[in-house]
């Protein structure tokens, strides 16, 4: 009876979760896109860093517990390897599927970086050209930066996001579903969190693209899911929440490939060279694959060893 009590209180709790999580998110996606709409760009930018703390300001009033998450970081043992794994693969992982959209579409490839030119403001601009940097180097900056500093202060942001999902929503439904369908369930709902953002803006893939508005929010389901897995496989290996919201960071700075599109192929982010497009994301898929393939590898040969006990 106790248990039944406990378990209804679990789903409601997470119910409580699920619902402010995304209220909270979508309204503030909404309002952003709205100002976006009437170009407050620079709002719009603030909103979208605020709204990656929805997830935690959901678990704060769901009132989940925060104190089992790994607050104090443990580099025992060769625990310290998935924290350089979380700073550093993401930016292979980028880099990797830069290199494989580029060499598929060569004539997308700009050295130049006129794309990167194009996401400057007109001060930036002015402040570039009076040092006499040339975009290519800013490009070779932003990408040093992509591996040293970049993901830790993005970690701060990603924190907010990560409280909530790894920290609590993968937790609970890996629990129900299991530890594969759990993490691609949860990556699902993670994609669909932004879905808002996606319809009204154009975010990540802009408007362009062939098969908007229906291909984008799928193609970024996929995105989440295979990140989804990547950032729970570093936090069950380290038991501390600062793991996955460093990777989480790590993807958010690993943007590069991006400064080298030719902007005549902006509207083909879906395929890449970001790790969401369809070509330039697969070393990401293969990697989350890998994940699940031992993670289902391990259960089977658990389950035969059992089996065999009981014979």
């Amino acid at each position: 009876m106790e248990e039944i009590k406990s378990n209804e209180n679990e789903k409601k709790q997470f119910v409580v979760y699920m619902i402010f999580a995304f209220a909270i998110a979508w309204a503030l996606q909404i309002t952003a896109s709205m100002l976006y709409l009437k170009g407050n760009v620079t709002i719009y930018t603030q909103l979208l860093s605020l709204l990656m703390f929805a997830p935690f300001l959901a678990v704060l009033i769901a009132r989940v517990p925060l104190k089992g998450m790994g607050w104090i970081p443990d580099f025992k043992g060769k625990k310290w390897i998935y924290y350089v794994v979380a700073w550093l693969f993401p930016a292979l992982l980028a880099l990797l599927g830069a290199a494989l959209y580029f060499a598929i579409k060569p004539e997308a490839f700009d050295l130049s970086c006129q794309m990167l030119v194009l996401s400057l403001t007109s001060e930036q601009k002015a402040a570039i050209e009076a040092q006499g940097i040339t975009p290519f180097w800013i490009a070779i900056i932003m990408m040093v930066s992509a591996v040293t500093y970049a993901p830790v202060i993005n970690m701060l942001f990603a924190l907010g996001e990560e409280v909530g999902w790894r920290g609590y929503m993968y937790v609970y439904i890996k629990e129900k579903f299991g530890k594969v369908k759990g993490r691609i369930i949860g990556g699902i709902i993670w994609g669909i969190w932004h879905w808002p953002l996606m319809f009204l803006v154009g975010y990540e893939y802009g408007k362009e693209y062939w098969g908007w508005p229906v291909v984008g929010p799928i193609v970024f389901c996929v995105f989440t899911v295979c990140a989804g897995i990547l950032a729970d496989w570093v936090y069950e290996k380290t038991h501390c929440i600062w793991v996955p919201s460093l990777l989480h960071g790590a993807i958010n700075a690993s943007v590069f490939g991006m400064y080298f599109l030719n902007p005549e192929y902006a509207n083909d982010m879906i395929l890449g060279p970001g790790v969401i497009g369809v070509i330039s994301g697969i070393p990401m898929v293969i990697t989350a694959f890998v994940i699940c393939m031992k993670k289902l590898r391990n259960n089977f040969i658990q389950a035969r060893a059992s089996a065999l006990d009981n014979v």
